[in-house]
């Protein structure tokens, strides 16, 4: 395995993980970094580069963030984005990973992308109710602006610094399986 591999494995993490905090950003930031060729895509991928990808990726993102900060329409966003988020999780993967056998690339992408992205997703999904629930939802415009703020960051150093990425998405899935065990109910004996 050549380290251009496991750096695209890397990138392909991180952007999974930042799809389960925005579906649309990652992709909007992969479109860019083709279209100015920061970041080469795989030969089936390189639709995801044009001008119109850009575009319409720029404008779904901005839809996206925006309708995150209005309260209950937020919670209606996070039915529909968990499933997406899994396929986004899994399509950047498969978009961004060189040099390895198709079995071995969309193995990756089903477990490590989509099961990335479904995990970070579901745990916002889960702190949004709870915010809704506790506080009428007027809490959760910051609870998107965290998410938005970290897809942000994730999604800038999966592409600029894709091992940077990995590390913060070790990190954001160990805070994540803390807080689950933390109100996960204890089995009683």
């Amino acid at each position: 395995m050549t380290s251009e591999t496991v750096i695209s494995i890397f990138l392909g993490i991180g952007l999974a993980a930042s799809v389960g905090f925005r579906v649309f950003l990652p992709l909007f930031a992969l479109s860019l970094a083709a279209y100015f060729n920061v970041w080469e895509l795989n030969d089936s991928w390189q639709w995801i580069g044009s001008l119109a990808a850009v575009i319409t990726l720029g404008v779904a993102t901005l839809i996206e963030i925006f309708a995150y900060f209005i309260p209950w329409v937020d919670n209606l966003l996070d039915s529909v984005a968990v499933p997406l988020a899994a396929i986004a999780g899994t399509a950047v993967m498969v978009s961004t990973v060189a040099n390895l056998d198709p079995v071995i690339t969309w193995s990756l992408a089903i477990i490590a992308g989509g099961g990335t992205a479904t995990a970070i997703k579901g745990a916002g999904a889960t702190s949004r109710l709870a915010s809704t629930a506790t506080t009428g939802g007027l809490a959760n415009p910051l609870v998107s602006t965290l998410e938005t703020g970290t897809a942000m960051v994730v999604t800038t150093a999966s592409i600029f610094a894709p091992l940077v990425a990995a590390v913060l998405v070790i990190i954001i899935l160990f805070i994540i399986f803390r807080i689950y065990r933390k109100l996960r109910p204890r089995a009683r004996t």
